[in-house]
C-alpha cells in the first residue's frame, strides 16, 4: 500500500524535491511482494516494508508513516480511487504553511447506496459522540508535515485511529475537496464485519458517552422498576385487586436482562482494549525493509528490523 507519494514533477522554490515512495505490504498471499521488488530494483527511491503476516490497515498505515523519511508524508491506498495527481495540490498547500492537507470526497463513485450512507451516518454519529472533531467524508489521503508526523509516532495506543489520531494533534489544517475515482482494479478487503469494526474502534477510541449511555439505560430501567412497584402497591392497597399473569413479568426481566449486557459489552469493549494495550505487544512484526540502501527508516517498531538493500 502507497504510504508516502511524492512525484519527481514537484519543486519547492525552483528545486527538484527528494521523493520517496513506501509500499506497505500488510502480508499479501498474491505475488505484491514480488513485483514491488521488481519495481525497486529498477528504481532507487522505492522503499518496501513487508509484514510478517497482515495486521490490518491502520496498522499499515502506521507502519507507512514509521518509514517514511521525508519531512512531509502523504498517506494513500494503493487502489488508486484517491488520484495521486491530488497530491501536487497537497504540496502546493503545504509549501503555504499548512500542517495537515485533507482531501474531502465530494464524490464517491463505484460505491453502494448502503456503504455512501453507512459512511455518511459513521462520521456524523462519531463527532456527535466524540469531544474531537473529526472532518467528515474524509478518509487517510492526505499530506502531513514531519512534525505532526512525529506526534502520532508518539502516541503508542493500539486500537488506532488514524483520521481521529490527526485531529487530535491539532496543527494548522485545510481540507481539500476532490472527487474520489473508482477502483482500478481488484476487490475491496473491508467486508461488513471489518467496517462496523472499524467504526466500533473509532467510537471507543475517541468518546467515552458509551459508557455514559450506559449509566443513563441503567437508570431509566431502575426508574421503570420503580414506577411499576407503585402502580402494583397502588393496584393492591387502594383498587383491592393485584396484577396478574406472566407475561409483564417475563418482559421486565428481559428488559432489563437485555440493559444489563448491553452496558456489560460496552464495559467490555474497553476494557478489552486496556488488556490488548497492556500487554505491550509490537504493533506489527516486519519480515524485511527492502530499498533503504545505507539509510534506514525514520522509526523501526518492529523486534525483527532486518533491511535489506
Amino acid at each position: 500500500m502507497l504510504r508516502e507519494a511524492r512525484t519527481p514533477e514537484f519543486s519547492g522554490g525552483g528545486e527538484a524535491v527528494e521523493t520517496e515512495l513506501v509500499f506497505v505490504n500488510d502480508g499479501s498471499s498474491d505475488k505484491t511482494l514480488e513485483i514491488l521488488l521488481q519495481h525497486q530494483a529498477h528504481n532507487p527511491n522505492i522503499r518496501v516494508v513487508n509484514f510478517a503476516r497482515n495486521f490490518g490497515h491502520q496498522i499499515a498505515v502506521t507502519a507507512g508513516m514509521d518509514a517514511a523519511n521525508g519531512d512531509a508524508v502523504v498517506l494513500m491506498d494503493c487502489d488508486l480511487q484517491d488520484p495521486p495527481e491530488v497530491v501536487l495540490k497537497m504540496f502546493t498547500l503545504w509549501l503555504e504553511g499548512y500542517d495537515v492537507v485533507y482531501a474531502t470526497r465530494t464524490k464517491r463513485p463505484g460505491e453502494t447506496r448502503f456503504k455512501k450512507a453507512t459512511a455518511t451516518l459513521f462520521y456524523r454519529v462519531l463527532n456527535l459522540l466524540s469531544d474531537t472533531k473529526i472532518p467528515l467524508d474524509t478518509g487517510d489521503f492526505r499530506l502531513m508535515d514531519r512534525k505532526v508526523v512525529d506526534a502520532l509516532d508518539a502516541m503508542p495506543e493500539r486500537d488506532r485511529f488514524i483520521r481521529g489520531m490527526v485531529s487530535w494533534v491539532g496543527f494548522k489544517q485545510i481540507s481539500l475537496p476532490y472527487e474520489r475515482a473508482e477502483r482500478f482494479a481488484g476487490t475491496s478487503k473491508y467486508p461488513l464485519t471489518k467496517m462496523l469494526s472499524f467504526a466500533l474502534t473509532g467510537i471507543l477510541s475517541f468518546s467515552t458517552k458509551p459508557l455514559k449511555l450506559a449509566s443513563l439505560l441503567g437508570i431509566f430501567s431502575s426508574f421503570i422498576a420503580v414506577l411499576g412497584l407503585v402502580y402494583a402497591l397502588y393496584a393492591k392497597f387502594f383498587t383491592g385487586g393485584a396484577i396478574s399473569g406472566w407475561t409483564s413479568l417475563i418482559l421486565s426481566v428481559l428488559f432489563i436482562g437485555g440493559v444489563q449486557l448491553f452496558c456489560t459489552g460496552i464495559l467490555g469493549e474497553y476494557i478489552g482494549r486496556i488488556y490488548n494495550h497492556v500487554k505491550e505487544r509490537p504493533l506489527y512484526i516486519v519480515e524485511g525493509y527492502y530499498g533503504y540502501g545505507k539509510s534506514s527508516p525514520k522509526l523501526v517498531r518492529s523486534p525483527v528490523n532486518h533491511v535489506e538493500s
